[in-house]
Parts: structure tokens; sequence; C-alpha cells
């Protein structure tokens, strides 16, 4: 009984958390945007194993790149998907949206352990394969879950408020401010987690500064993409969120009060 118990109030618990409220049913591309950000999250995880070498160029006759993640590829963009909930639409619409995408990278990486774990078939040659793909270390699991969940919520909450100083004004200030913030958080949280106690300092200030100066540089390339969506998304929905007096607890269900100008 008691496990039934604790199951239902954890099922109740997400419900409320990503619940809909009657104020985003009107949307007409929220739920999309809200669906491909899931999906940019879930390839990012998937893809995330290879190191590529982006070429550069040469130097002194020899090439040289740089090494970064595939989800270094695609992992920024949720950071732009962040922008946009948040500015066209309010805090309240991309809490949920943050919280999908958690509960759906979540289940991604324990189902992943989980099949790793299972031996595979006699008979099936390619468990080393599915491993390398799908298999996460439990820290870097932690790791990865906690820095998001953090990183995106500094991103929305900062980018809302600079919203109200700014008074709607300079748009590219606050996708890059946010940005800014939120992949400060995001990756400094990643690296201690993921590497703190086993790795030297200095080389985990080195993939820190790499990796946040790497992120910031990639959002502030996609500021004309990001105006271009953003105005589009407005004309289009007939409004511009603005966060006066909205709850900003991350755990708050109510309805955000917001301000809409249509």
């Amino acid at each position: 009984m008691a496990h039934e118990h604790q199951s239902a109030r954890t099922h109740l618990v997400l419900r409320r958390l990503t619940a809909r409220d009657a104020r985003l049913s009107s949307f007409r591309f929220y739920d999309l945007l809200v669906h491909a950000f899931v999906v940019v999250l879930l390839i990012s995880n998937l893809v995330g194993q290879k190191i590529c070498a982006i070429p550069l160029g040469t130097w002194s006759g020899q090439p040289f790149s740089a090494n970064i993640s595939g989800a270094q590829l695609l992992f920024p963009i949720t950071y732009i998907f962040g922008d946009i909930f948040t500015e066209v639409y309010g805090y309240g619409a991309s809490r949920r949206a943050i919280w999908l995408g958690f509960g759906a990278c979540t289940v991604l990486s324990l189902m992943g352990l989980f099949v790793v774990w299972i031996p595979g078939a006699p008979n099936w040659p390619n468990q080393k394969a599915f491993e390398a793909v799908f298999y996460t270390v439990p820290r870097f699991l932690v790791a990865s879950l906690v820095a998001f969940w953090l990183g995106e919520f500094t991103n929305s909450y900062t980018l809302a408020k600079m919203k109200l100083w700014t008074e709607g004004k300079y748009l590219w200030t606050r996708t890059i401010g946010s940005t800014v913030a939120g992949q400060l958080v995001d990756t400094t949280v990643l690296i201690l987690i993921a590497f703190g106690g086993r790795t030297p300092i200095g080389t985990m200030v080195n993939l820190m500064i790499s990796g946040y100066v790497g992120k910031v540089l990639y959002e502030t390339l996609a500021t004309p993409l990001t105006y271009l969506v953003v105005n589009k998304l407005k004309r289009s929905e007939g409004l511009d969120v603005y966060d006066r007096d909205t709850d900003f607890n991350p755990f708050a269900r109510s309805p955000a009060v917001e301000t809409a100008v249509r």
C-alpha cells in the first residue's frame, strides 16, 4: 500500500508540473515548439558520445581542428528554444517545456541504463556498440540532468527579468545575457559533479572555460535567427508576454501571472 501511495503521489506531482494551463491552449505554435525542443534534447543525448573534429584551417602547413562532442553541436539550441518560450509565451510556458524536457531525458537515460544492463542474446553481436551509444556512467547521468535543470531555469528567469528591466527593448541583450548566466550555471555544475574529486582542478577549469565560451559564442552567432523566429511568432500569435508579478518558483503549478500585450 505504501508503495502504491508513493507511486500515485509521484504521478500527481508530475502531472501538476507538466499540465497545460488554459492560457497555452490558444497558441498555435507552442506545442510544436515544445515537441521540437524535446526532440533536440533527446538527439543531443544520443549523439553526445562522439567526439567530432571540426577543421579550422592550417598552421605552419599542418591542419588543426577543434574537438567537440556531438552534444555540443545541438545542445546550445535548447537555450535558443528557452529564449523563445520565455520571450514570446512567458516564464510559465518555458517552465512547462523545461519539465517536459527534463522528464524525457530522465526516461531515456534510465531506459538506456536498464536495457544495457540486461544481457544480450548469445547470437546478438552488437552489445558493445549498443553500450557505446546508450550507456551513461551514473555520475555523468546525474551531472547532465542536474546541470540541464538548473541551467535552463536560470536562463529563463534571467531573460524574463531582463525583459522587464529593458521594457521589452534590445532583445539581443536578453538572449545573450540569459545565455551567459544559464550556460555559466550549466557548465560549472556539469563539470563539478562529473569530474570533481577525481580530475585535476586545472583540467576542470580548462573544460569549464572552453565549453562555456563555445556555448556563449554559439548563442551570439544565432542571435539573428532568434530575432527572426521571435518576431514572426509574436506577430503570428498576436502577443508579447511580460512576467510581472510572476511566481518564478520552478515547482509552482498555478498559472503564471503575466501581462500579455496583444
